[in-house]
């Protein structure tokens, strides 16, 4: 629901959106008003966070990394509140040394990025993927940035990283990440000896797909990486966010070439649907033949210990850990970080034997 506000108005298309609201809010806000508020507050969408769910039918999501979408929905779905505030501000995670390290704009491929360098490197870099959809290179979804966290945390211990905005509209999940995260592999190497592939989520699905494509990378870190279809888990989690999508989860499983984006799940084409469908990321990890470190939230309810994690363990060179108290961003409860733990556990793999 909230996704589908967000496409109608990056459509302009606000008389549709204006459509879906409850006659309360339809009385206060008139198509032409929201159409000026996203003008001023949003104009051209660049990136889409992560939505986040506030409770009592209210969820918010990053537009552009720096505003905020408040939306709120009634039992019947339609649209009850609308608000764009500017967004709250990261801060560094207290583990977060800046003074160890240096941090420059680049290019992965045609991806604008980040490039972190520790002043003292150990020869270790990391490609650093965020989940799926259009987030920009640090992750962002609210004032939370995972991805600067770990690419901050990582630095202030000797390890690179190249992070990167992933582009808006891919039509695949290839094309979402692997030629990016190759340029970001072989950016790496013109600083370090060996580099790492880390992938959040269905950056972490993905990243197999990339050590296939990029012999250079010396192993992967798997993050809350799923392993059911998709469909699955979307019916799964909307349960428990109060949402019924067995309906669109059942046409995206059947979906075909000629299937609407606008009638599959979170408005990805049907190229990208059938792409998934095609991938098996359990057997891309087995044939990139790669060691692996896999890292699993207890409290993660959108991929898990019990639906996702047995998969991995089919895979001979993966080392499994579960961290029991954290969640999907690998946040401790009530966390606006990664919890250190994260940082510490990745850092020492890829320093260690067990990544040769």
């Amino acid at each position: 629901m909230l996704r589908t506000v967000v496409d109608l108005a990056a459509a302009d298309r606000f008389e549709e959106l204006a459509d879906r609201f409850t006659p309360e809010l339809r009385a206060a806000a008139s198509a032409d008003l929201v159409r000026l508020a996203w003008a001023k507050e949003v104009g051209e969408l660049r990136s889409v966070g992560e939505p986040v769910n506030l409770g009592s039918g209210t969820f918010s999501v990053r537009l552009n990394g720096n505003v905020d979408l408040f939306a709120s929905f009634d039992e019947q779905g339609r649209v009850s509140g609308l608000r764009l505030a500017a967004a709250a501000q990261w801060t560094p995670p207290p583990y977060a040394k800046p003074h160890l390290f240096t941090e420059t704009d680049v290019l992965a491929g045609q991806r604008p990025g980040a490039l972190a360098l520790p002043r003292k490197g150990n020869g270790i870099g990391v490609v650093l993927l965020s989940g799926g959809g259009p987030f920009d290179r640090d992750g962002t979804a609210g004032a939370m940035k995972p991805l600067k966290d770990l690419a901050w945390g990582l630095a202030g211990r000797g390890v690179a990283s190249v992070r990167f905005d992933k582009p808006v509209d891919a039509p695949t999940l290839t094309e979402e990440y692997v030629p990016h995260a190759v340029a970001g592999v072989e950016l790496l190497r013109e600083h370090v000896d060996r580099v790492f592939v880390v992938g959040h989520s269905a950056g972490g699905k993905v990243a197999p797909k990339v050590a296939l494509a990029a012999p250079a990378v010396s192993g992967l870190v798997l993050m809350a990486a799923d392993t059911q279809p998709m469909t699955d888990t979307a019916v799964r989690v909307g349960r428990r966010l109060g949402q019924d999508l067995t309906e669109v989860a059942a046409r995206t499983a059947d979906v075909t070439a000629d299937t609407p984006a606008g009638e599959l799940l979170f408005g990805f084409p049907a190229t990208y649907w059938l792409e998934l469908k095609a991938y098996d990321q359990v057997a891309t990890a087995i044939e990139a033949d790669r060691p692996m470190l896999v890292l699993q939230g207890g409290r993660d309810y959108q991929v898990t210990v019990e639906d996702d994690l047995p998969a991995w363990r089919r895979v001979p060179r993966a080392e499994i850990r579960i961290l029991p108290e954290l969640d999907h961003m690998f946040f401790p409860d009530n966390g606006t970080h990664v919890d250190e733990q994260v940082i510490e556990d990745i850092a020492a793999w890829v320093s260690s034997p067990a990544a040769d």
